[in-house]
């Protein structure tokens, strides 16, 4: 019998844990799938994979391969003596059989059907014939899938064009409301076609927002700038500000600075994530106030400020010292002045 050397094929150190096995497989495994890869050799190295993969991931298999110690890769070697008790009668059904003519994945294979109760039947598990081809899970694939906003909160359908082996295919998929900035959705079973029975792969969709022209996002809360008059600002008023459903009525307060943010609760994005009701929740819709003044005056729009201006008392810079002395005035030539 040739020894193979489980752990180089995998490409993992002798005692790495389960999830390195697992990850190293499934690497190869996409790599190398048939379906998908045009190197010479994909089969091959695909099944050589898989038989790593079956012996390293069970416990008791692995813990026998490890008495066989470190050997050179296609060195000749007999398993030891009580191997050939357990299983060598089982090789072709003949008493006094060896382990010569088999193959070290066949003798792992017959391992684990001795044990799923081949043996407590007292047929002996049968091996050293043609060897059967393992399942092995369809390639999973991944997406990145940019969407707007209102796609976000309302949910869509998508058309994906997906390379499958040497051909394309079309595969319509659901964008639910409620998905968020780096979520990534599982699409089971839609990936590539399973080999020799094995399961089909899945999709994985990274979701990215694109930028919106009015809304921010911070989570499932959405962020804007209201510009407002300096008499919305100073005298309150009701303006009409944009959601991702319909616009509603938003009422400024009187005395709103610039700087200050008003909530308008549940206008946010769709929260998949239902609360205690059972009901799926929404984020908050953030106005952050900015207050805009005309860039040009007509005459008596200058008359009103300038009256303003002689009979208000309001001094924005009260709270800042002033120095003793009187200030040097000076005159600014297009930049500000320290």
């Amino acid at each position: 019998m040739k020894y193979k050397d489980y752990y180089a094929v995998l490409g993992v150190p002798r005692d790495a844990d389960l999830d390195q096995i697992k990850k190293a497989y499934r690497k190869l495994a996409r790599q190398f799938h048939p379906d998908v890869s045009k190197e010479p050799n994909a089969e091959a190295q695909f099944k050589e994979a898989g038989e790593a993969y079956a012996t390293l991931k069970d416990a008791e298999k692995r813990a026998a391969y490890d008495q066989l110690g470190k050997r050179a890769e296609g060195q000749e070697f007999s398993p030891p003596p009580q191997w050939q008790q357990d299983f060598g009668g089982a090789n072709r059904g003949g008493a006094g059989a060896s382990f010569d003519d088999i193959d070290l994945a066949d003798l792992f294979a017959a391992m684990g059907r001795a044990r799923a109760g081949g043996q407590a039947s007292g047929q002996g598990a049968h091996f050293g014939g043609e060897r059967q081809e393992m399942p092995m899970q369809g390639r999973d694939y991944e997406n990145t899938v940019s969407i707007s906003l209102e796609d976000a909160h309302h949910g869509r359908n998508l058309n994906l064009q997906l390379a499958d082996g040497n051909s394309t295919r079309s595969l319509e998929v659901t964008i639910p409301p409620g998905v968020r900035e780096g979520q990534k959705l599982r699409l089971r079973g839609k990936g590539g076609k399973g080999y020799n029975g094995g399961a089909d792969g899945d999709i994985y969709l990274h979701i990215v927002l694109l930028p919106h022209a009015v809304f921010r996002t911070d989570g499932y809360d959405l962020y804007f700038d209201l510009l407002l008059t300096p008499w919305e600002a100073a005298l309150g008023a009701e303006v009409q500000v944009p959601t991702l459903d319909d616009p509603v009525l938003l009422t400024v307060p009187a005395g709103t600075r610039a700087g200050r943010k008003l909530r308008l609760r549940g206008r946010g994005l769709t929260n998949a994530t239902k609360g205690a009701d059972g009901v799926k929740g929404r984020g908050d819709l953030y106005a952050l106030i900015r207050i805009d003044i005309p860039a040009t005056l007509s005459e008596r729009e200058r008359e009103l400020y300038q009256e303003l201006a002689k009979l208000s008392t309001f001094n924005p810079r009260a709270h800042v010292a002033t120095n003793a002395h009187k200030p040097k005035q000076e005159k600014a030539h297009g930049s500000t002045t320290t």
